[in-house]
């Protein structure tokens, strides 16, 4: 029995050195949950992977600091929640698709300033500022939605699910019904009391962005180079306005000409539909105004602040017309970088440098590819600096914080 068990203990000691042989050939990284977040930055995934969906959703959660947020967080308190807000999506989507680029475009702008906080959600009031009037937000749709559901939710489960976990799992859903990817969610985040209106004004870049400021601005929230370019092919759905690249048809760097990287042809069709004016010889519709990471770019017609007043700014359906149907969600838009039909000038950024490139190019020819990395980075974007336990609140309106104590 003695020599039974010294075989056993033999036989796993080799297995453990097998396996650390491979995993040290093939590149394959493990980091723990206490990693700082600052020095998330991942190694180069492989095309073809031994692990499968589940397991990769599994270490991507391990990336994430897990003391208070967990699968089925609500599953005594209010079982009923995530079908709840599922449900109230799917049914708004029937009716009105552009629910989805503005729920998921509204995760991006709460998440991207101090976390998933539901912050954005805020109103203004005598003792606060609100993210709402921040420049990038005044054209920030789907409170009316979140509000909606909340309301549902309250009269089920008063005072237990907050808003934070409320927009993620709106959001997700959102990503579903348009096409996009299912991806598990832990739950559990809290709501700030405050709003950051200045941090907002500062920190989400413009439609005129360089590639440098792009991944400077997601590195700062532990976002690296592959996780930055599989979110950008959020912007494969919405809208977007002429006001925000009319300069790179008629007067790009004040030149005059246009931007000679658009494809030539993609330049006449966006000239046809975007007409010269006076507007399109400043670089942008304003100063800070913000459109990243506002993954979709737009919802309506009329949905940007800034310029909803211009008749003449015309629209551009990001989608072409659904190009490719859902199941190309996200694909279609790196399959027109690489065509030069970048639409802001950002979008073209991505094809700027080698490592941005090569991710562009892997997830235009390879679907599976880009959806299974987009599901990882809308977790960890999800989980960005959340509040939990006793630092944060859950409101009875997402619009109003809870007095403080």
């Amino acid at each position: 029995m003695r020599f039974l068990g010294d075989y056993k203990i033999a036989l796993l000691t080799c297995s453990v050195i097998a396996l650390s042989i491979y995993f040290a050939i093939n590149g394959v990284e493990f980091r723990f949950s206490n990693d700082s977040p600052g020095n998330r930055t991942g190694g180069k995934v492989p095309e073809k992977s031994i692990f499968d969906d589940e397991f990769m959703y599994m270490s991507i959660a391990e990336d994430i600091d897990r003391s208070h947020l967990h699968y089925d967080y609500y599953r005594e308190s209010c079982p009923t929640a995530e079908k709840i807000i599922a449900k109230a999506i799917r049914d708004i989507y029937n009716v009105t698709p552009s629910v989805a680029p503005s729920i998921i475009r509204l995760l991006f702008h709460d998440c991207f300033i101090e976390g998933c906080d539901a912050s954005v959600l805020l109103d203004a009031d005598e003792a606060h500022t609100s993210e709402k009037d921040a420049s990038p937000n005044l054209s920030l749709k789907g409170f009316d939605v979140i509000d909606a559901i909340k309301t549902e939710v309250e009269n089920v489960c008063p005072r237990v699910v907050s808003c934070a976990d409320l927009l993620v799992l709106a959001a997700r859903e959102a990503v579903l019904v348009a096409g996009g990817p299912f991806y598990p969610l832990e739950t559990g985040r809290k709501d700030s009391a405050a709003a950051f209106r200045d941090i907002a004004e500062q920190q989400l870049p413009a439609p005129d962005a360089t590639l440098s400021e792009i991944l400077g601005k997601f590195s700062v929230r532990g976002l690296n180079e592959r996780e930055t370019v599989s979110l950008f092919g959020a912007h494969s759905i919405g809208i977007t306005h002429c006001t925000f690249f009319k300069n790179r048809l008629y007067n790009f760097s004040a030149t005059g000409k246009p931007d000679p990287e658009l494809n030539p042809g993609f330049l006449q069709e966006l000239k046809t539909k975007c007409p010269f004016s006076v507007s399109a010889s400043s670089p942008s519709a304003s100063p800070g105004t913000g459109l990243l990471p506002s993954l979709p770019a737009s919802d309506s017609e009329n949905s940007y602040g800034m310029s909803s007043g211009n008749r003449n700014d015309e629209v551009i359906d990001l989608s072409y017309n659904n190009e490719g149907g859902d199941e190309n969600f996200g694909t279609r838009y790196f399959r027109r970088l690489m065509q030069k039909k970048g639409l802001l000038f950002s979008d073209q950024q991505l094809m700027g440098s080698e490592v941005t490139e090569m991710w562009v190019r892997a997830y235009a020819s390879d679907p599976l590819l880009f959806r299974r990395e987009f599901a990882m980075s809308m977790m960890k974007l999800s989980s960005n600096h959340v509040l939990t336990g006793p630092l944060g609140q859950v409101r009875t309106s997402c619009s109003k914080a809870l007095p403080r104590n």
